[in-house]
């Protein structure tokens, strides 16, 4: 443990003992939409190819008959033999940075989840693209789909360049990233979802370009339980319109029953698309919402 914290992190993103934790972690989709090209994902039909294509780390679950039991004999560690004929599934990560996104460092959370994405998707050898927006009028930042370990410092510094600030849709993000998007998989969705955009119509799309919504809803921890007293005026951080209240303690009650009911519209919009859906605290440990939550839901294994 020593040695691995003496040595130059390769990410800001993430240490070094939780990179390699994550690398040996697995996307676990409800659905299997995948490519036909190569990638760990099982095409659903009988046979295998005999062109070698990879090694990967074996995790709990996958089927013995694959591990290299002469590299288990030599290193005392077993590690799984990938063939061709295996079908990719394409990970597809989209990052707000609006403007609400750099309060509380939700887009802080926000860019660390999707490196742990990125890499899980890279050492499985499935494609991964990662798409970013925040102003209207710049467009989509993108990563390109790229492949491998051997990917992963491009992953790291297209979203170490990530700034927050913008008031973009996410709808019309969404709408745009899928102009450039080709092929079948997930589209894991990192923001706070405030946004006045028409998302039923955003989960529309997303489930008809044959990609499972993994959206995650990013709050911070004064928008989650906020304490507010007295008179106040608030501030749309992105149009910048203002509203004044008055007994806003008499008020948070409110706020709770919408913010919950608004929470609970978004997991039935992923559901009804065979996706998943999870509300999580900004300020939470990334370990924490890794292994507590997205593993024990069984997002990833």
């Amino acid at each position: 443990m020593t040695q691995a914290s003496n040595q130059p992190r390769i990410t800001e993103l993430l240490d070094h003992q939780l990179l390699s934790y994550i690398e040996r972690m697995r996307l676990n989709p409800n659905r299997r939409l995948t490519n036909r090209s190569r990638g760990e994902h099982l095409r659903g039909r009988s046979g295998q190819s005999n062109e070698f294509a990879d090694y990967r780390d074996y995790t709990a679950g996958d089927d013995v008959r694959f591990i290299d039991w002469n590299i288990f004999a030599r290193l005392r560690r077993p590690y799984l033999k990938i063939f061709q004929q295996e079908e990719e599934m394409h990970v597809t990560v989209l990052i707000d940075a609006s403007t609400s996104m750099t309060f509380e460092d939700k887009l802080t959370r926000a860019k660390q989840l999707a490196a742990a994405f990125g890499v899980m998707g890279l050492m499985n050898l499935e494609r991964v693209s990662v798409y970013a927006f925040n102003q209207r009028n710049n467009g989509i930042g993108v990563l390109r789909p790229c492949i491998g370990r051997q990917s992963m410092r491009k992953l790291f510094a297209f979203i170490e360049k990530i700034e927050g600030g913008g008031e973009a849709p996410l709808d019309e993000a969404i709408d745009l990233m899928l102009t450039r998007h080709r092929g079948r998989g997930i589209a894991v969705v990192l923001s706070d979802f405030l946004t006045h955009g028409d998302l039923r119509r955003s989960f529309n799309v997303l489930h008809s370009a044959g990609l499972e919504p993994f959206a995650i809803q990013i709050l911070g921890p004064t928008e989650l339980d906020p304490e507010l007293t007295g008179d106040l005026r608030m501030i749309d951080s992105e149009t910048g319109q203002m509203l004044d209240v008055s007994a806003a303690g008499d008020l948070i009650g409110l706020y709770h029953e919408y913010r919950e009911n608004f929470t609970r519209n978004l997991e039935q919009l992923t559901r009804h698309r065979s996706g998943r859906f999870v509300c999580i605290n900004a300020g939470d440990d990334l370990r924490h919402i890794l292994f507590d939550v997205l593993r024990r839901r069984g997002w990833v294994r």
